[in-house]
């Protein structure tokens, strides 16, 4: 029969190789200098060889001991590996949304289902393409657009886009005034990808011609919103991605006004989930609830 070498004396010696120091390797591994030495003295003695050199300031690596490391840390890094092999694993939801979505709303809410939900790990991935719930390995999607979003697929609406005009407080309060829509024409005008100013201006005051002292495009609502909050103009953007910013203050609506201008957002799967089946419905439940907010 094979004699193996005990395997916490294959442990300190790995330890104490790292550190070179015996008093370090206790340290590490929550014993005395004392445990360590005899450690390694027993592991020495059961193979016949010396694996240190004790010198006057630390200890050094005999030949035998460093061609005796490299094969002992791999081995020990295999057993750490296959027991973390063995433990069970949270199951892991993968949900689509676009960036602003993702930034803006989802984000700062999701902690909230995560708390409730401690055995699943979510994953977020934003595109703003159509999601591909068998290529992509996607369980569950939030899209801008209006239904039928494909065959065998539900949706349900989170939010319509309602378009809300934020500005930050501080040009609010300094900058030109802004009391009505008229007023946007002394503003630098911020866009996003939907481009609704020009929309929703002829569409609240028609027959007027509103350009703003300035225009600043970007590609992204989430861009756009952080530009107002910056105070580098006014947005038009959807009020479900502004309202934690207005809640705390960030953003102010100078004027209400009611505009749609674009489709909603809605929550999609697939009619027959293919994984994950318990937790895409808790997470539509969990998002559909927040309707509520």
């Amino acid at each position: 029969m094979k004699q193996y070498p005990p395997l916490k004396a294959l442990l300190v010696f790995e330890v104490a190789a790292r550190h070179l120091n015996f008093r370090m390797a206790g340290d590490e591994l929550g014993v005395s200098q004392g445990a360590v030495a005899q450690q390694i003295r027993g592991l020495e003695a059961s193979l016949g060889m010396k694996l240190f050199e004790r010198l006057p300031r630390g200890l050094a690596l005999t030949d035998e001991g460093r061609a005796y490391l490299g094969p002992v840390s791999r081995a020990l890094k295999m057993i750490v590996e296959a027991t973390d092999a063995l433990k069970p694993r949270n199951a892991v939801l993968t949900i689509s949304v676009t960036p602003s979505f993702a930034t803006k709303w989802l984000v700062p809410k999701l902690g909230d289902f995560t708390k409730t939900n401690p055995d699943l790990d979510v994953r977020v991935t934003s595109d703003t393409a159509r999601a591909n719930f068998q290529s992509d390995n996607v369980d569950i999607a939030v899209r801008e657009g209006s239904p039928p979003f494909g065959p065998g697929l539900i949706a349900d609406l989170l939010y319509p886009q309602g378009q809300s005009v934020v500005c930050s407080p501080d040009l609010l309060a300094h900058g030109p005034p802004l009391v009505g829509v008229e007023d946007l024409d002394r503003h630098v005008l911020l866009h996003d990808a939907h481009g609704l100013w020009p929309v929703f201006l002829q569409e609240i005051l028609p027959g007027k011609t509103i350009a703003g002292s300035g225009n600043l495009m970007f590609s992204q609502a989430s861009l756009a919103i952080d530009a107002a909050i910056a105070g580098q103009g006014v947005a038009l953007v959807s009020h479900s991605l502004v309202e934690v910013d207005i809640a705390t203050g960030r953003l102010v609506n100078p004027f209400t006004v009611n505009f749609a201008g674009a489709p909603g957002y809605y929550v999609i799967s697939p009619r027959k989930a293919p994984r994950n089946r318990e937790y895409v419905a808790k997470m539509r439940e969990w998002l559909l609830s927040c309707r509520k907010d």
